[in-house]
């Protein structure tokens, strides 16, 4: 991954108001308990990076409603804008994004990619054999009324741990059901 790409992915996510913390793998954990809101739920990472106990995975329904944060992988970064790309998986990883008031994503920087070509090239084969996935660029954010509102169909509040583990980037993450081989 270029210097100029996670450079790229740096900038444009905090221009979309997202937060972002670069953190080297042991760090993962700790930063993540430093970032949550209690309560909080979250999945298993798909690497070798653990979540603090104070995330609950495999989360009920009452406890994903009463969750202040969620904390999920990502399984791409999109440098030109700042983008996650957030797969749907039978964990939930999708929900547990999106309902929360804060978002709390981990991305290995390996998994950065330029732009958009990129993404689908990575994503293509899966999303055409139905696999669903989220571009979630910032917090949510609407117009639709007048003044911009932050957080009106999603999390007012993002963080993004990208951990600079010098590894290749996977390609997997949701092809077999939310992990990775890694």
């Amino acid at each position: 991954m270029s210097a100029d790409t996670l450079s790229a992915f740096v900038d444009n996510a905090e221009r979309h108001h997202a937060t972002v913390h670069r953190v080297e793998p042991d760090a993962v954990a700790g930063t993540v308990a430093e970032l949550v809101d209690p309560p909080a739920v979250g999945v298993e990472l798909p690497w070798e990076f653990d979540l603090p106990e104070s995330v609950a995975t495999d989360p009920t329904p009452a406890e994903l409603d009463a969750a202040n944060t969620g904390v999920t992988a990502a399984g791409l970064g999109i440098a030109d804008y700042g983008s996650l790309v957030l797969e749907s998986d039978a964990a939930g990883s999708e929900a547990i994004s999106l309902f929360p008031e804060r978002h709390v994503a981990v991305l290995r920087a390996a998994d950065v990619v330029p732009g958009m070509r990129e993404a689908f090239g990575t994503l293509g084969d899966r999303l055409r054999a139905g696999a669903g996935a989220v571009l979630a660029t910032g917090p949510s954010a609407t117009a639709d009324m007048g003044e911009l509102v932050i957080g009106a169909h999603g999390p007012r509040a993002v963080d993004v741990v990208l951990v600079d583990d010098g590894g290749e980037r996977a390609d997997t993450l949701a092809a077999d059901g939310g992990g990775g081989d890694e």
